[in-house]
């Protein structure tokens, strides 16, 4: 059986969705790894080995910024988004849209 992977044209969405999550609510990387696999019902299956460094890119971007907290005897980086980190969303979002709109219309897609 064939693993299903992710088309190579997918490069930057792994940013777009881990700041998207963070701007919701505080998360820890696998669980970022997680909420990216339900809400887009598995169309998108980023490992940690892919979330991760993106993690840490944005944080030394300042982009996110992160914590050590203890939840249930376990200490775990919480992470957070930053202003800088929102306003990077906003331009990934609208270059997405604008992206997935042409896309969309050379489709023949109505809902561009």
């Amino acid at each position: 059986m064939l693993k299903k992977t992710n088309p190579s044209f997918l490069n930057g969405v792994p940013e777009l969705l881990v700041l998207k999550l963070l701007s919701r609510r505080e998360m820890y990387g696998y669980e970022i790894v997680r909420a990216i696999q339900v809400e887009t019902r598995e169309a998108f299956s980023f490992g940690e080995g892919c979330i991760y460094p993106y993690l840490h890119y944005l944080e030394s971007e300042k982009m996110v910024a992160s914590r050590r907290k203890e939840v249930e005897g376990r200490s775990r980086n919480y992470y957070q988004i930053t202003p800088r980190g929102g306003k990077r969303l906003d331009e990934l979002s609208a270059e997405w849209n604008r992206v997935a709109g042409g896309i969309a219309l050379l489709l023949g897609g109505q809902h561009a």
